[in-house]
């Protein structure tokens, strides 16, 4: 795979792109267009692409606020997962962040999605639980957690 990472101003196209194959229905978590759009035009946002070759193959979404950034979205496309791509996008996106003047790094899961592994495995500590927090389209609930890590 030849991966590769850009920081993409305008890109929200590309983003969808990749956002309408990777995140399950039932739980009702894609943005949409307008969404997405919207959060791009907000200072301090950041949006990184993974690349294979030319396909556009991951995401990550994130907002800096004076000195904390938010990761608001993280998505791999299905057929790329389980290569490290969100795990690169996820430390690219610290990274720049920290570049940025952030110096705590924040993101809200489902406390069921796989991904709370691999944000456990790169030092982010839970600090928050809430119950019930989420409805899916398959009318569940589910919790959210919320991480944070000092990048400094």
């Amino acid at each position: 795979m030849g991966q590769n990472i850009a920081v993409v101003v305008g890109a929200g196209l590309i983003a969808m792109a990749v956002m309408v194959t990777s995140f399950d229905p039932a739980f009702g978590e894609a943005w949409n267009r307008a969404q997405c759009l919207g959060v791009l035009a907000m200072p301090g946002a950041i949006l990184l692409v993974a690349y294979d070759q030319d396909r556009p193959i991951g995401f990550a979404l994130v907002r800096l606020v004076v000195d904390e950034a938010e990761l608001m979205l993280l998505a791999v496309a299905p057929d790329a997962r389980g290569q490290g791509t969100g795990r690169a996008l996820l430390r690219e996106s610290m990274a720049r962040s920290a570049l940025r003047g952030a110096v705590r790094y924040f993101l809200e899961v489902r406390s069921d999605n796989p991904a709370v592994k691999l944000y456990c495995d790169e030092g982010l500590i839970c600090v928050g639980h809430r119950q019930n927090y989420y409805t899916g389209n398959d009318g569940k609930r589910r919790d959210a957690m919320t991480f944070r890590k000092l990048l400094i």
